[in-house]
């Protein structure tokens, strides 16, 4: 089920790459799941929440403004891929499959970026502008994340 959780919030991660951490460092810093006896265990730490937070709030807003490149340019992959990779192995620590969890995490990065531009390119063509279709992906990715860290 760890495995299946980390895969998921790797996928929330290729939505919005920090949305995926922010999520999971509340649930380690509230006490959801414990990695405090792990490598993370600085995810589970009072600032990691905040810090994560405020850069997720943060790129809610850059993801609206016409200049932001693409998700699949390499530095917005490799930052979602790593993103992944950090929040899938948070959730996997919890249960003792770090390594395992980050590669699933990983997987889902890819899956949620390649496939979260795909939806976002059909529902912006759907409703003829881009904006409401990058409202309705924060939405999904913020619920989303709100509900698997909430399975873990």
């Amino acid at each position: 089920m760890l495995l299946f959780l980390a895969f998921l919030i790797g996928i929330i991660a290729g939505l919005r790459a920090l949305t995926a951490p922010a999520a999971v460092a509340w649930g380690a810093a509230l006490g959801w799941f414990d990695v405090s006896q792990t490598p993370l265990a600085f995810m589970g730490y009072r600032w990691t929440p905040w810090i994560f937070t405020l850069l997720a709030l943060v790129e809610l807003v850059t993801d609206q403004l016409p200049s932001t490149p693409s998700r699949k340019v390499p530095m917005q992959f490799g930052a979602r891929l790593i993103m992944g990779a950090l929040s899938g192995a948070t959730i996997g620590a919890a249960g003792g499959s770090l390594i395992a969890a980050l590669a699933a995490g990983i997987l889902g990065a890819v899956a949620g970026t390649l496939g979260g531009a795909a939806a976002r390119a059909r529902l912006a063509g759907a409703f003829q502008r881009d904006p409401p279709a990058a409202i309705l992906e924060d939405a999904v990715a913020i619920v989303g994340a709100v509900l698997i860290v909430a399975s873990v």
